[in-house]
C-alpha cells in the first residue's frame, strides 16, 4: 500500500507528477491536448493527494468543487513503473474519503476514450457514465462519469 499525503497544488511532488501526466496526455491526445490543458490548471487546487512508495512520489490525484454538493476528480496519474500496483485506486479512495469528510454527496470526473485504463479504474470504483458536462459537451473524446458517495 502506498503512503498517501493530503496536500495542495503547492506541493513540489504533486507538481512534478502533474508534469509527467501532461506529457503522457499530450502523447495520447495529440492535437486535442491544448483544448484539455486549458481546463487543467493546478494553481489553486486545495485538495490534492500524493502517493509515495518508499518515499518516492509515484502517483497523484486532486479534486475541486464542481457544484455545492459535488467535487470533480482531476489530475489522476500513476508513474508507469507503478501502474497495476494499487496506487490509483488508493488515491481515488482517499479523494472520495476527503470529499465525504468535507460534506460532499458525490464526485464527477472527465477522462478520455484514449485512457481505457482510467475508464476501467473508475468503473471498478463505482463510477457510472453520465452525459458530458460543461466544457466537455459535444467533445467526442471525452467520457464523463459520476459517483454518489452517500
Amino acid at each position: 500500500m502506498p503512503r498517501l499525503l493530503r496536500t495542495t497544488s503547492d506541493n513540489a511532488d504533486f507538481r512534478a507528477l502533474v508534469q509527467l501526466l501532461d506529457q503522457d496526455l499530450a502523447r495520447r491526445d495529440g492535437d486535442e491536448h491544448a483544448f484539455y490543458a486549458q481546463f487543467n490548471k493546478i494553481d489553486l487546487i486545495k485538495h490534492a493527494v500524493v502517493a509515495y512508495a518508499d518515499d518516492e512520489p509515484v502517483g497523484c490525484g486532486a479534486m475541486k468543487e464542481f457544484a455545492p454538493d459535488h467535487m470533480e476528480i482531476k489530475r489522476m496519474f500513476v508513474a508507469p513503473a507503478h501502474r497495476g500496483t494499487g496506487v490509483a485506486p488508493a488515491v481515488l479512495a482517499e479523494l472520495e474519503r476527503w470529499a465525504r469528510e468535507l460534506g460532499y454527496a458525490g464526485c464527477v470526473l472527465e477522462t478520455g476514450k484514449k485512457q481505457p485504463e482510467a475508464i476501467r479504474l473508475y468503473e471498478k470504483s463505482g463510477y457510472a457514465r453520465t452525459p458530458n458536462y460543461g466544457q466537455y459537451v459535444g467533445v467526442e473524446n471525452s467520457v464523463c462519469m459520476r459517483k454518489e458517495l452517500r
